[in-house]
């Protein structure tokens, strides 16, 4: 790896003007004024694709389009056809406002204080382009490629498109060929100093909620104790959910919660949380949950009830005496190993349908999920992962969970039936989706070795 490693050295500077070159590119895929920038975007990524000498191509979908470039090991000196390495990201990128909040233009790449600021810099361009520097580390060192290599990158994944799932099972049978894993690096490292496989994912069940009452909005002095309240009786409803503590008092929601092993609890303490830490950073009186889990369980292995938004009746300046007509409520639950959304969905609506007071009507939209990741931290492809994150960043990595969902990996997971490998070299800090996003350079250099490592050791 030496020589691979001296021409990742001698190119850092190059590679990270290249990542610039990126992320100029304002491939906001939620707004339909960038479409133009989205496709400019998969044909510059599928050029320089191309340029390293990978057969690179853009898969027209009906949505935005899909970047595929592959290349192997064509100087084989026998007849068994080399291992496959799937390698996942996404070319778009979040919007970028509020603009008056970030302090370098958004699409400008600025470096401070040993970070690159823009939109995309961690999610997911700079931690894509670690993979295809390392790509090119390999192909420019020894011209070729110790396993094959298929990049699939997306454009749709901060819109929630399915033209990427919808290629995954229509093409199946060929992307699976000899395949050893997939390899995602769209999450984070545990800290600034200790790498991570990330061997969990929460799931999700989303729905909304309204309560009728009067046909219209009346007057509460004249109505009041007359006309049941639809906004009292949505709290009231919301409050018969969830207890005071975080316990989720929904009959039959924790049946199938699968158990944190006592591995995981002596790994989760080894890590130190620090609680006051995060009190600090988002100016909070305590933190909150479940009783008898630490933060780290209850974050990355419980599941919640969380209500996103709740609004209804009168909201504007000073007073208006009403019982409105109606109440909503967004309600969204991160489901944990083993629990199933459609199950869970149903047994939600069942129950906010039943404890609906009698004076209000409900209406419940129909649930919608991502079931939960939970990934073998035996399986091979990650016992090599481990070891390249040590290679790469000079540290032990750590075994973590993320509280968040990332569906592409289930998708993965059920079509393909191999290993996926969340290995970020990002952080949790890095404010993906806000103002002033970025992504530390040093961590940029060293995903490009960890990838590299890993590649020559699959």
């Amino acid at each position: 790896m030496r020589e691979v490693l001296e021409y990742i050295e001698q190119n850092q500077q190059r590679f990270l003007e290249e990542l610039k070159d990126f992320i100029r590119i304002p491939s906001v895929s939620a707004q339909s004024a960038h479409d133009t920038d989205v496709q400019k975007c998969a044909t510059w990524l599928k050029d320089h694709l191309k340029n390293l000498g990978l057969h690179a191509e853009i898969i027209e979908t009906k949505g935005h389009p899909i970047v595929r470039a592959q290349g192997g090991n064509s100087n084989s000196q026998n007849d068994t056809p080399p291992k496959r390495l799937i390698i996942y990201g996404h070319y778009d990128v979040q919007p970028d406002d509020p603009l008056d909040q970030w302090k370098s233009p958004p699409f400008e790449p600025e470096i401070r204080d040993g970070f690159l600021y823009a939109r995309g810099a961690t999610d997911d361009k700079g931690q894509l382009f670690c993979h295809i520097k390392a790509v090119e580390a390999l192909l420019r060192t020894r011209g070729k490629l110790p396993c094959e290599v298929l990049f699939l990158v997306e454009g749709e994944e901060e819109t929630n498109g399915d033209s990427l799932a919808d290629y995954i099972r229509q093409q199946k049978p060929e992307l699976a060929q000899n395949l050893s894993g997939v390899v995602i690096s769209d999450c984070s490292m545990y800290d600034e100093n200790t790498p991570a496989i990330t061997y969990g994912l929460r799931g999700i069940v989303a729905m909304e909620v309204q309560v009728k009452g009067p046909i219209k909005d009346v007057h509460s002095g004249t109505y009041g104790g007359v006309v049941g309240n639809p906004a009292t009786a949505l709290a009231n409803i919301i409050a018969q959910c969830i207890s005071a503590d975080g316990r989720i008092l929904i009959p039959g929601f924790y049946d199938d919660v699968r158990q944190l092993e006592d591995f995981e609890r002596d790994n989760y303490a080894k890590l130190n949380f620090d609680d006051q830490n995060l009190k600090k950073e988002l100016s909070l009186r305590g933190l909150f949950g479940e009783r008898n889990f630490t933060t780290l369980e209850r974050a990355w292995a419980r599941p919640t009830f969380e209500i996103n938004g709740i609004f209804g009746g009168y909201t504007g300046q000073g007073n208006k005496t009403i019982i409105p007509a109606t109440a909503n409520a967004k309600i969204t639950m991160r489901l944990v190993a083993d629990q199933d959304p459609k199950k869970i969905g149903k047994l939600v609506k069942d129950y906010l349908q039943a404890i609906c007071p009698d004076y209000v009507n409900i209406q419940v939209s129909e649930p919608t999920g991502e079931k939960p990741v939970l990934i073998d931290i035996h399986d091979s492809l990650v016992q090599v992962g481990m070891e390249a994150l040590k290679q790469g960043f000079e540290q032990d990595a750590a075994y973590i969970r993320c509280g968040g969902s990332i569906p592409v990996v289930d998708t993965f997971w059920r079509e393909l039936q191999k290993c996926v490998l969340l290995m970020g070299f990002g952080l949790d800090t890095d404010g993906a989706h806000s103002p002033n996003e970025r992504f530390r350079v040093q961590s940029f250099f060293k995903g490009i070795k960890t990838s590299a490592w890993l590649l020559d050791n699959v």
